[in-house]
Parts: C-alpha cells; structure tokens; sequence
C-alpha cells in the first residue's frame, strides 16, 4: 500500500473543492487503498484553514470535514519524526517534508512551490513530491 502525505492545499481540493481532478485519489482514499498521513500539526493547520471566514463553512461542516480526514488517515506524533535532511524555504511546510522523510518510500502532493522545488532532491531518498492527482497510482 501506498504511503501518501497531503499538504493543506491538496486537502482542500479533497474535501472542500471536491476538485473533479483529486476524484479518484479521493477514492481510492476513502476506498482505503492508500496509507494517508498526517500529524497533529498538519491536521491543525487544515482545521485553521478552513475555519477561514473565505470558505465560508459552519461550525459543524469543519468538524465533520476534520473528522473525515481523521478518519481516513493515520497520525503521527510530531515529535517521533525524522528530520529531513533538506530544508524547506517555509518552516510551516517542514513537518510535510518530515513526515514523508519518516514514512518513505512515500509520495508527498503538494501544490507548494517550496515543497516543488525540493522534489529532485527528496527522490533520492525515495520520496515523490508532485502536484498531480495523479501520481498516487506511481
């Protein structure tokens, strides 16, 4: 099975956009073909975001989106993670970089240049970073 970490943006288009591009990664992620990652920073950032008043969704619709994703991934504690031996440009995007670094082989998406621009590098270490919904299946 496929390890695959998601930066915020690709969970917005998952769970929010409904983004008719992340379809079947949605599927085969709620079909459990996918070992999903997160930590307990990452999905605080995703509920930060998407408290935002721009997404304009109720309480309860961000609970309910939060719950779905923490369902469908596995969490690890920020602190057990490997630190990557390449740096991202924004500190915030690390902890993807870490937890791909500590579950590889794995896949990273990311629409993030910083997280982008790292992805010669980190394929070295058997790691993926790629902005298409379509390289789950690599």
């Amino acid at each position: 099975m496929k390890t695959l970490v998601f930066d915020t943006n690709v969970l917005l288009d998952l769970f929010v956009f409904n983004d008719f591009r992340a379809l079947k990664l949605k599927q085969a992620l709620e079909e459990k073909q996918l070992d999903a990652v997160a930590t307990n920073t990452t999905i605080a950032e995703f509920e930060d975001v998407i408290a935002r008043p721009l997404f304009a969704l109720a309480k309860d619709q961000q609970i309910q989106i939060a719950d779905h994703w923490r369902s469908l991934c596995r969490t690890f504690d920020d602190e057990t993670l490997l630190a990557a031996p390449w740096q991202c440009e924004d500190p915030d995007d690390q902890v993807f970089i870490n937890l791909a670094y500590t579950t590889k082989p794995a896949i990273l998406m990311s629409k993030d240049n910083a997280l982008l621009k790292l992805a010669p590098k980190a394929a070295a270490d058997g790691i993926v970073i790629t902005a298409s919904y379509l390289d789950f299946s690599l």
